[in-house]
């Protein structure tokens, strides 16, 4: 074929690969062939003149149909009668380019495909057939016409078995083990006869223009990593490349390098790594994988692409049989079993970043550190507070170059703390209350302030006294147990607030599932994400979760052990601060109790701490002079969030329109009663001393 010779079509359009061109030729040849029997068919024997359209009138389906048959002898006769079917017919038998001259084909080009899938002649056409509509839009028209269907534009095998010469040859094409499909050229095994054939974009760019610019759905990964790989590692890697599909899983924390760390290994195997475009959908990876085969390039799945719809779901990766490496980047090494199946390789580790290179890192992304001993201090504790990976510190680092000056704790705080995500598993609570508004005796004041001093001086004794490796650069976690109403989760705020740390509080009706073993699977998602930064995670009614362990009588009694157990397992290595409060001290695990650092019990306020508490939840610009606060602290062994409650009903009840913002004793007194109703606690009269008239009367209205 000469460079002259059109080859589509479309005037100019034509690949960069010689023999898709002789085959796109073929098939242009033969449809023009097919066009003008069409005419003879459905035009002169149905007496229309043609006069200058160029393409057959289209006719009743079924008849045409039954056409075939009736005139197949009358076709050939055509074809070898006919001047312009015999020229046509002439060129198609024209000899195809010599093969010895194509014997070192660009890869991923429509030879080099022939070749390594040892094509047929016949497989060469119903690959061109399929490519034709990516290359031409032209051609579009003329399948319509010869498919006798208007709205139709995409080539059918129908189509390719009637322009074939040997129609029986093309019914193998619809074998299930066919390259095409192992190798995700076209979606042959759902197809029908009827069924449009269609090289995805990818996979047909990469067949007619090998060795182009990288499609944008193609996101490379450089390799900034180069020793960030063991020897091990890569012997291994080396060791078991070949024709073969490998899954080579990357697992580490998230914000870890994990795109790097693959490209190094991809290196190490002579490739190039790509990713998909983040636009891309999953439906797409199939063609972004045979891409990707057709360039030589490894490919690497990002942890949310492969994420499974829910945690016991298989990842499945499509076309098995195609010999590309795929890095699959994890966050929980649980997922492996999701990746089951052969040619998963041993897993590459990714380590999280110790303290002192996140120092490292965060001196590198903020240099006003080098100057600034301030500066400098302040990464330091940044360093112990936040466990960010590289990437993480990076993108907080841009974010702060934008300030038109140096950087102070609270803006690297805020910024970090920006990046934290614990989804629903727990919500973020604003602390109200500071240390100065606990009302505790004076043993439990000395513990809060302990757990304050002992947060404030954890950076120093884990990364200058040199705790933190045998600690595990553990955190704290205290139990705060008593009664309902004493304190527990204002103390919680209070130490949030003077620790100038977030606060969350665990939703254990979104942690607690009654199927066996997705609350350790909730638990985990919970520390893993906690883990990235010094939080405060508030358990309320701790013994829910941290229960004692039963006797194990069926599954879900040893599945709850195994709970218990991760759940300790956990609390030892969490980095922040967990504050457990319960009700009931004596139902929780012993083994338990003695891994934590502080317990503080909160016992009922005595009648002093009581008078406290009364004289500091009344509102600030509400007239309190009327009441005889002392009485009350006397007569009432209230808890701090009873008292509170009262005075607050008691407001509620006292500000009608009009009236004057203060509170009396008969409101009060009203409003105590009702508490007691409402706990379901006996009070007689006479507790009420000289405002028993005020209940009294009261009780008779109602």
């Amino acid at each position: 074929m000469q460079m002259r010779d059109p080859v589509t079509f479309l005037s100019g359009a034509r690949a960069e690969d010689g023999l898709a061109n002789f085959w796109l030729r073929q098939v242009t040849l033969r449809l023009r062939r097919e066009v003008c029997w069409l005419w003879r068919e459905r035009g002169t024997l149905a007496g229309v003149d043609g006069g200058t359209a160029l393409l057959p009138p289209f006719s009743d389906r079924t008849v045409a149909v039954l056409d075939f048959a009736r005139y197949d002898r009358d076709k050939r006769e055509f074809f070898a009668n006919d001047a312009t079917a015999r020229h046509l017919s002439d060129l198609i038998d024209a000899p195809p380019p010599d093969e010895h001259a194509l014997r070192n084909p660009a890869r991923g080009s429509f030879t080099w495909v022939a070749h390594a899938l040892a094509l047929s002649t016949v497989d060469r056409f119903v690959l061109a057939t399929a490519l034709l509509p990516v290359i031409d839009s032209a051609s579009g028209s003329v399948i319509a016409a010869c498919l006798n269907e208007p709205a139709r534009t995409e080539p059918t095998l129908g189509l390719v078995q009637r322009l074939w010469d040997a129609p029986a040859d093309v019914v193998a094409r619809f074998d299930p083990a066919h390259p095409f499909v192992q190798y995700g050229l076209l979606p042959l095994p759902t197809l029908g006869w009827d069924v449009g054939l269609a090289v995805p974009g990818l996979v047909g760019r990469e067949l007619l223009y090998p060795g182009s610019e990288l499609p944008s759905s193609f996101q490379p990964i450089p390799d900034t990593l180069p020793d960030a790989v063991s020897p091990v590692d890569v012997a291994r890697l080396v060791a078991t490349h070949g024709a073969h599909r490998r899954i080579v899983p990357v697992i580490g924390a998230v914000g870890a390098p994990l795109a790097s760390v693959a490209a190094a290994c991809a290196r190490a195997i002579g490739q190039a790594l790509i990713a998909p475009a983040a636009a891309l959908r999953r439906e797409d990876f199939q063609q972004v994988l045979t891409a990707a085969w057709l360039r030589g390039l490894a490919v690497y799945l990002p942890p949310e692409a492969t994420m499974a719809r829910r945690p016991d779901d298989a990842i499945e990766l499509p076309l098995p049989s195609l010999p590309v490496t795929i890095f699959v980047g994890l966050h929980d090494r649980g997922a492996l079993k999701q990746l089951g199946g052969p040619g998963v390789s041993p897993p590459i580790q990714v380590g999280s970043l110790g303290y002192a290179e996140r120092l490292e890192c965060w001196r590198t992304v903020v240099p006003a550190a080098r100057s600034n001993p301030d500066v400098d201090a302040t990464l330091a504790e940044v360093a112990r507070r936040f466990r960010s990976e590289r990437d993480v510190i990076e993108r907080v680092g841009a974010e702060l170059a934008t300030l038109d000056r140096e950087p102070r704790l609270d803006d690297l705080l805020a910024a970090c703390r920006n990046e934290l995500d614990l989804g629903a598993l727990a919500q973020e609570v604003t602390p109200r209350f500071g240390l100065d508004e606990l009302m505790l005796p004076p043993a439990q004041t000395r513990q809060i302030n302990d757990i304050v001093a002992a947060m404030t001086n954890l950076t120093r004794v884990h990364y200058e006294w040199g705790t933190a490796r045998a600690w595990n650069e553990s955190g704290l976690a205290a139990l705060f147990a008593g009664p309902p109403g004493t304190g527990k989760t204002m103390a919680a705020e209070a130490l949030a607030h003077t620790l100038r740390l977030p606060l969350y509080r665990i939703d254990l009706s979104q942690v607690v599932n009654k199927y066996i073993g997705e609350t350790e699977k909730n638990l985990r998602r919970l520390f893993d994400a906690a883990d990235a930064s010094d939080v405060v995670l508030f358990f309320d009614e701790a013994d829910a979760l941290f229960g004692k362990r039963t006797e194990v009588k069926d599954a879900h009694d040893r599945y709850a052990n195994l709970e218990v157990s991760y759940l300790l397992e956990r609390m030892e290595r969490f980095k922040g601060l967990a504050i457990l409060a319960t009700n009931r001290k004596k139902d929780l695990d012993e083994a338990f109790l003695r891994r934590l650092r502080f317990v503080v019990d909160f016992p009922l306020p005595g009648v002093a701490e009581r008078l406290r508490i009364w004289q500091g939840v009344i509102p600030i610009g509400v007239d309190a002079s009327a009441l005889d606060l002392p009485f009350l602290a006397q007569r009432f062994p209230l808890a701090g969030g009873h008292i509170r409650a009262i005075v607050f009903h008691a407001c509620l009840q006292s500000a009608d329109d009009g009236a004057p913002r203060a509170l009396t004793m008969p409101a009060v007194i009203v409003a105590v009663r009702r508490e007691y109703e409402k706990l379901e606690r006996a009070i007689s009269l006479d507790q009420f001393g000289r405002y028993a008239s005020l209940v009294a009367d009261w009780e008779a209205r109602t």
